[in-house]
């Protein structure tokens, strides 16, 4: 491994920028980075087997490497289907349990772990190797998607959520860590694509298939089939795991680090439960989330990003907005179109399949070198995108707008992703020196997870404020709130709006 900051998150989730992934990824990760290829450690000089090609382990589905791809692939694939098949079976799972108002609650409870779970992930990886998180994780994982199965109170659920959070943080940063001691470096962007890859099928194929489950067995299946899937990927690994070099790192973990992503993710906690409650007695959880989150918020990001600095630090606080906006109003569009639309779980969560394709399309758009001179306008054309496809969704709210109106919405919002996310892990890149690039990366993906956090939470508080909370179901009727939809809607779309803004403040002052 290379060497790193004392102050980063650690050498595995460091050097990374984000991949071309699909809207769901941000329900799974607000936190899957991508390692540069260069940054992620040698492989073992002078193996026979590298220099062969075919089958001589010269490729990553070489006999060398086949197993270790396959493993990797399958349990990336396993996270991103229960992604967006989530998205799918919330809904139901929200009225069924009788916990519409927690429901923002599911999605920011796996933000708000995983937040906490990267950044211990990324210290035991380092001490220790990644195979021990990496099991952990995956156990945590199918913990967590057994607890929310299982769950007979809405709490329950997002405590299962929670759980899953913590699983889910451990994995990823763990799989980007055994990429980096098995893989050679000029094998290494070839598995890395396939992170990527991973993820195509399962927003395809997700929504529909956890809508047919939904539908036909019941909305807790979708949670409680996954674990035995994680089982098969699991053996295949495992001999390969076992040969990985051992840690180079003989210093403990840092703990400074861990407690201040700990504090960050209790205090995020807090002020969701106080925004739920809205009474005199959430002041007392509000001023200790706020005494938690903002000083280790400050710590964690570079100086100047709340006040949109010019140069780096409005490129990693517009990763924030950027996620966070869209993220906040996807959460809410399954819900809003079975409830307010009356369209099936499966047709919801359909609509949103779109977004996944053209945010891959958008990525690719980016990195096309001619575009290279105009990436701050590529990333405030992103940004307007976005800022239109949440206003679009609006108009599902008017009875007499086709809900199909949705889908499109959202092919235009994910091509704005693409564009504004990935570009602004290459301009981070570009404007880092070699020797802050680490941090400056952790700091992106802490961002992005702040981002999600905060703005769906926000998101909950709003719809819950404009009668959310009152959504209840019974049979095919379903009590209409306009309203709280339309709150959680306009403010996402003005925290686009304000990104737009950011995205003109991304070109460092010239001196």
């Amino acid at each position: 491994m290379t060497p790193r900051d004392p102050h980063d998150v650690g050498a595995a989730d460091a050097a990374v920028t984000d991949s071309a992934l699909p809207p769901q990824a941000a329900a799974a990760s607000a936190v899957h980075p991508e390692p540069e290829a260069g940054d992620l450690g040698p492989a073992e000089a002078g193996d026979p087997d590298l220099a062969g090609d075919g089958d001589t382990g010269g490729t990553v589905l070489g006999r060398r490497y086949r197993a270790l791809t396959l493993g990797i692939v399958t349990v990336v694939s396993l996270i991103a289907f229960e992604a967006s098949a989530v998205n799918t079976a919330m809904p139901v799972a929200a009225r069924a349990l009788d916990g519409v108002e927690l429901y923002a609650y599911a999605f920011s409870a796996y933000f708000t772990a995983s937040l906490f779970a990267m950044a211990l992930s990324g210290e035991w990886c380092d001490r220790k190797g990644p195979l021990a998180p990496l099991f952990t994780g995956i156990a945590a994982f199918a913990a967590g998607l057994l607890v929310a199965g299982s769950a007979q109170r809405m709490w329950m659920f997002v405590g299962g959520r929670a759980v899953q959070g913590i699983g889910g943080g451990l994995v990823i940063v763990a799989l980007y860590v055994v990429v980096g001691r098995a893989y050679p470096q000029r094998l290494q962007p070839a598995v890395l694509a396939s992170f990527s890859a991973a993820w195509v099928l399962p927003v395809i194929v997700g929504p529909l298939a956890a809508g047919t489950v939904t539908e036909q067995a019941g909305w807790r299946w979708v949670f409680l089939a996954i674990p035995v899937l994680v089982l098969p990927p699991l053996a295949v690994m495992l001999p390969a795991l076992r040969a990985l070099p051992p840690s180079e790192r003989s210093a403990g973990m840092n703990r400074r680090r861990i407690l201040l992503a700990l504090a960050v993710a209790v205090g995020a906690g807090l002020l969701q439960y106080a925004g739920q409650d809205l009474s005199w007695r959430s002041l007392v959880p509000a001023a200790a989330g706020l005494a938690l989150l903002v000083p280790c918020v400050l710590r964690l990001l570079p100086k100047g990003t709340f006040r949109a600095a010019r140069g780096l630090p409005s490129v990693i606080l517009l990763r924030g907005v950027a996620a966070g906006s869209f993220l906040g109003a996807e959460s809410f569009v399954p819900l809003m179109l079975v409830t307010q639309r009356g369209l099936s779980a499966t047709a919801a969560g359909l609509s949103l399949t779109g977004g996944g394709l053209t945010w891959a399309l958008g990525s690719y758009t980016q990195s096309r070198p001619r575009l290279e001179p105009h990436r701050e306008r590529l990333m405030g054309l992103g940004m307007l995108l976005i800022t239109a496809s949440i206003a679009m969704v609006l108009l599902a709210l008017i009875d007499s707008v086709p809900a199909w109106i949705v889908a499109v919405a959202w092919v235009i919002g994910g091509y704005g992703m693409g564009l504004a996310i990935s570009s602004g892990s290459v301009l981070l890149l570009k404007l880092s020196r070699p020797e802050d690039a680490g941090s400056n990366s952790a700091s992106l993906q802490v961002s992005d997870a702040l981002g999600n956090i905060t703005l769906v939470g926000l998101s909950g508080v709003l719809f819950v404020t404009f009668g959310g909370g009152e959504i209840a179901a019974t049979g095919t009727a379903a009590t209409h709130q306009p309203a709280a939809f339309g709150a959680v809607y306009v403010a996402m779309a003005a925290v686009a709006l304000v990104g737009v803004w950011v995205t003109t403040r991304l070109r460092p002052e010239t001196r």
